[in-house]
């Protein structure tokens, strides 16, 4: 492909999340016109992933977040399993993985406050038409590129050219749905009940790490250190009423049961709600011009925090492939269909099989033991352990952080 593809247009991001934003910052950096399209009136606020883990710390940190975004959040340093009576099974500590990462920990904070430093980024390139309150109407395959139709709050609408599109519009892709491709979910045999204190829990119950998963034949569930909160986040059998499951005095219950030495009454529920656990796999992550990527590629359990993590790595390993093939540098789409592809398959042998594998047999009394000897012998063992935490990190399967020229001509261009 000819170096002068871009000049038909800029590149069409949809959708103003973390993937979205990252992969048009991605893209400006190398020098890549975008158009962000977003149908709501302003950044999402609402709580969502509140995992970074250090993969996607050394990507953000690449383009030039990481730090800023770190100010923000908790770093947490272990990771503990134990039991309802404060027994830890197992520790496992992030230093193990100096050496592999920049950032040996994990962040703990709301993706919130990751996507404003994103848009400060892009907006700072000169290269980007962000619009919000815009709304996706139609795309049609132009041949050598993509046209879409678009309607603003306003109810004008406009019909743009891009040479490709990339869709990063959510689980309910409006471009996935126009491209025809499928978009029925699989859900789990369970939903999460999550609860929100602002008691800081690591007070009341002893050596609490702000990353610990509770497992107990009586109850398992796992409990969050974030900078200002703490999440308590519960697995509830498919089928069980949610009215029952969030009445108050239900979750006061559950909670007091989780944490018996929090003295009860003086942990402070400052929200209770639940949200559906579902799988989700496109079977290719491009339809001509458009492509896919985060939630409207993908889906997994929340355990771990994958997902969203898996969806910035998507963002910047197609963002970077587009970028070369908009660039006209040698790379074909050859380039580009290898990185889709290279993502999918990521989700599929390993972000699906690690978050499912987080939760497996957890409500079986018989397997509880044998996994938790497991986990014993895995923190006993350093290698062992740093191969754990190397991989539940998605250190072995995220795209590389740019090195030498490459990271030079990013940081030239993030500058100029």
């Amino acid at each position: 492909m000819s170096g002068d593809t871009g000049s038909r247009g800029p590149v069409a991001v949809v959708g103003a999340g973390p993937v979205g934003l990252t992969a048009a910052l991605v893209l400006a950096r190398t020098g890549v016109p975008v158009t962000l399209l977003e149908s709501r009136d302003a950044l999402a606020t609402e709580s969502r992933a509140s995992t970074f883990h250090p993969s996607t710390l050394d990507l953000l940190d690449e383009l030039g977040v990481a730090a800023a975004l770190r100010r923000q959040g908790r770093t947490v340093d272990r990771v503990h399993w134990r039991d309802l009576d404060g027994v830890v099974h197992a520790e496992l500590d992030y230093s193990l993985l100096a050496g592999h990462t920049g950032h040996p920990y994990r962040l703990h904070v709301e993706q919130a406050r990751l996507t404003p430093l994103l848009l400060a980024e892009l907006a700072a390139t000169g290269l980007a038409d962000i619009r919000f309150g815009t709304t996706v109407t139609g795309a049609e395959d132009a041949g050598d590129g993509v046209r879409l139709r678009t309607e603003d709050g306003a109810g004008r609408i406009t019909v743009t050219r891009h040479p490709y599109v990339l869709a990063a519009d959510g689980s309910r892709s409006r471009l996935r749905e126009l491209a025809g491709l499928p978009g029925t979910a699989e859900e789990y045999p369970d939903y999460a009940l999550r609860v929100v204190t602002e008691t800081p829990l690591d007070e009341l119950v002893p050596g609490l790490a702000a990353l610990s998963y509770v497992r107990d034949r009586r109850g398992s569930f796992s409990a969050l250190g974030m900078p200002d909160h703490w999440r308590l986040i519960f697995r509830i059998p498919r089928g069980t009423d949610r009215d029952a499951v969030l009445a108050p005095d239900a979750v006061r219950a559950r909670v007091e049961q989780a944490l018996p030495g929090a003295a009860g009454r003086a942990v402070r529920i400052a929200d209770a709600h639940t949200y559906r656990l579902a799988r989700f796999l496109l079977p290719r992550y491009r339809a001509g011009r458009v492509l896919f990527a985060g939630d409207a590629a993908h889906l997994t359990s929340t355990a771990g925090g994958l997902n969203m993590n898996c969806g910035i790595h998507d963002a910047v390993e197609t963002g970077r492939a587009l970028a070369a093939v908009l660039r006209g540098d040698g790379a074909g789409e050859a380039v580009l269909d290898a990185a889709l592809e290279r993502r999918r398959s990521v989700v599929e042998t390993a972000v699906i099989p690690r978050s499912e594998a987080r939760t497996a047999g957890l409500d079986s009394a018989a397997e509880l033991p044998a996994r938790l000897a497991s986990l014993r012998r895995t923190a006993e063992d350093p290698r062992a352990a740093t191969d754990y935490l190397f991989t539940a990190s998605l250190l072995d399967v995220a795209p590389r952080p740019l090195k030498g020229e490459a990271h030079a001509d990013l940081v030239s261009q993030a500058h100029r």
